[in-house]
């Protein structure tokens, strides 16, 4: 029988971490945990923050287990995570403070500071990039706004997996993925945009060569080999951006798939060959991401299940520990569409309090105030699920191809009930999986590297036969088709 390969993934959340290892027989992949790992911010006098060392120690951790139990086998080693965050180093590599956490309060008024330098429709055209708060362009403004002499001495901008990336060879990069969500990256010539850097007037050096998912950035650092017992193991730039990984998997043989990456957040869109960037895109505030193989990523970005961690984190703070099952039976016997929320609104931006952010909204829209968990969670779903379909109805006009499904992946197409509300909302058939997309598509980028498939159509081919795919076909439609009107008044 033919040796299995082995290939690692280092896939990070906003809330945890964990290192998977992908075997491959030929024909399937299979999927084990090496370790999983919470990562909380740290809140500091300065700010948020993210605990990059001990994320980093965390990943060692998990390549030490891969070597206990596959040996010297694992090929390589890829590192996803979320999008826009960065480090700096100086001229020797020091990591020039903490990296901030996108949610800091740092770049609150620094869109309107860019559009004074810059009007917010040329800043979409330059990038195709979707008008966020925490969009790197935003956080390095702050640093400029606040005086901040950070930028003065540093000489790399490395974003979170090229900056862990670094740590575990000594090789920088900026990886293509994760440099399109910074909202300085044009998708039309596929670099930098020089000249929009120079008229915000950030530090020109600081951004330097692209490299492409399945590019090998280097073997681990001597040190590293001999504490983790992987002497041979090559660390690959994958999709750096974890929707980006997370889409590479969606299991889908058309030309435009359409997708919905569920997690902490929700990224609807499609895959296109070229970027969108036009004024119907500008006004839908449709983003244009770079993907792997050059493909690009055409979505929105959607409050997601931030709404549920958070107010889970609320109930376990006070007392009343429901795990995301049991929220999800509570939400199934609660009343429907007694009251609605709009997810994108700007209070749930901020962590704490949301079952009361809700409550408040519910009150000033003159809406039944939901009292109980399963109310909340049931306006939380409802309200999610149309929004999607708000979403949903606006992407035809983008392609000839008109599609007629909806591929959910990531962790939260596990939750069956959200699942249904979306296909009824939409009116068309889900298909729910794989849970582990961002992992698998990770795991593609290396199998591209060494060669062991040749196109995302390949690896999406083996992602469709190794895990199943759970379908929900639209029922109770014109109830929800007669909510939509409500919840476009909100």
């Amino acid at each position: 029988m033919k040796e299995k390969k082995i290939y690692l993934a280092v896939d990070l959340g906003g809330g945890s971490g964990r290192v998977l290892a992908g075997e491959f027989d030929g024909q399937n992949i299979e999927l084990h945990e090496l370790n999983r790992f919470e990562n909380t911010p740290l809140e500091l006098p300065d700010g948020r923050h993210w605990n990059v060392t001990g994320i980093y120690l965390s990943i060692l951790e998990g390549l030490r287990l891969a070597a206990k139990k596959y040996g010297s086998r694992p090929i390589s080693v890829g590192i996803d995570t979320w999008g826009v965050d960065y480090g700096l180093l100086d001229a020797d590599g020091h990591l020039l403070g903490l990296p901030f956490q996108y949610r800091d309060h740092r770049t609150g008024g620094m869109m309107e500071q860019a559009f004074s330098m810059l009007p917010e429709r040329d800043l979409y055209q330059a990038t195709g990039i979707q008008m966020m708060f925490f969009n790197t362009v935003f956080q390095l403004l702050s640093e400029i706004k606040r005086g901040s002499p950070v930028l003065d001495v540093a000489q790399d901008l490395l974003f979170t997996p090229d900056l862990l990336g670094y740590w575990l060879t000594g090789r920088k990069t900026q990886e293509r993925s994760i440099a399109s969500t910074s909202q300085l990256y044009n998708p039309q010539t596929r670099d930098w945009d020089n000249s929009l850097i120079e008229q915000l007037g950030l530090p020109r050096h600081l951004f330097k060569q692209i490299s492409d998912p399945g590019t090998t950035l280097g073997e681990l650092r001597t040190q590293l080999q001999e504490d983790t017992g992987l002497a041979n193991l090559k660390v690959i730039t994958v999709g750096g951006h974890d929707t980006a990984s997370a889409v590479a998997a969606v299991p889908s043989q058309k030309a435009t798939p359409a997708y919905l990456s569920s997690g902490t957040w929700s990224l609807m869109g499609l895959e296109l060959p070229e970027p969108i960037i036009s004024d119907a895109s500008f006004a839908d505030a449709f983003t244009n991401e770079i993907g792997v193989q050059g493909t690009v990523r055409f979505l929105k970005n959607i409050c997601g299940l931030w709404l549920i961690q958070e107010s889970r984190r609320y109930w376990l703070d006070h007392g009343q520990d429901y795990s995301y099952a049991d929220m999800a039976g509570l939400a199934a016997q609660a009343s429907p569409f007694r009251s609605l929320i709009d997810p994108d609104d700007p209070r749930f931006a901020d962590a704490g309090q949301m079952p009361e952010k809700i409550q408040d909204y519910c009150r000033e829209t003159e809406q039944p105030i939901p009292q109980t968990p399963g109310e909340i969670i049931r306006c939380i779903y409802e309200s999610l699920a149309l929004r999607y379909a708000e979403i949903w109805a606006k992407l035809p006009k983008y392609t000839d191809e008109t599609p007629d499904c909806l591929h959910v992946v990531g962790g939260g197409c596990q939750d069956k009930l959200l699942n249904q509300f979306t296909a009824n909302a939409l009116g068309i058939r889900v298909l729910a999986g794989p849970v582990e997309a961002t992992g698998l598509g990770n795991i593609m980028a290396q199998m591209m590297a060494d060669g062991t498939i040749k196109t995302l159509a390949e690896g999406r081919s083996i992602v469709a036969n190794s895990f199943p795919i759970e379908t929900y076909q639209p029922t109770d439609t014109e109830l929800w088709n007669s909510e939509k009107e409500r919840f476009a008044g909100l």
